[in-house]
């Protein structure tokens, strides 16, 4: 199963490096030049970003796997972008 989401900010850049950094310290994160690929026990999350946007893609086994993986990945987005005061994001099955 998978799902994607974007997020648009002017501060994409450093919203991706935060959450890579965040979570390079709690499980497996590999970064490439396309982006980084954060490896949960319940799922994978890919991110990209460009100037005023950060891509999220998430692929889990199950239904309540990938819904987990967002909502670990939403909630600490949403938690560093406090500042824009941001809506919940937009996931789009497929």
């Amino acid at each position: 199963m998978q799902t994607r989401a974007v997020f648009h900010s002017a501060q994409a850049a450093g919203l991706y490096t935060r959450l890579v950094r965040h979570f390079g310290h709690k499980i497996p994160v590999v970064e490439s030049p396309e982006g980084a690929e954060l490896q949960f026990v319940c799922g994978l999350a890919q991110l990209r970003h460009d100037a005023d946007r950060l891509s999220i893609h998430v692929t889990s086994a199950t239904a309540t796997e990938l819904a987990q993986t967002c909502e670990v990945v939403e909630s600490h987005l949403l938690r560093f972008a406090f500042r824009e005061d941001p809506a919940p994001l937009v996931w789009h099955r497929g």
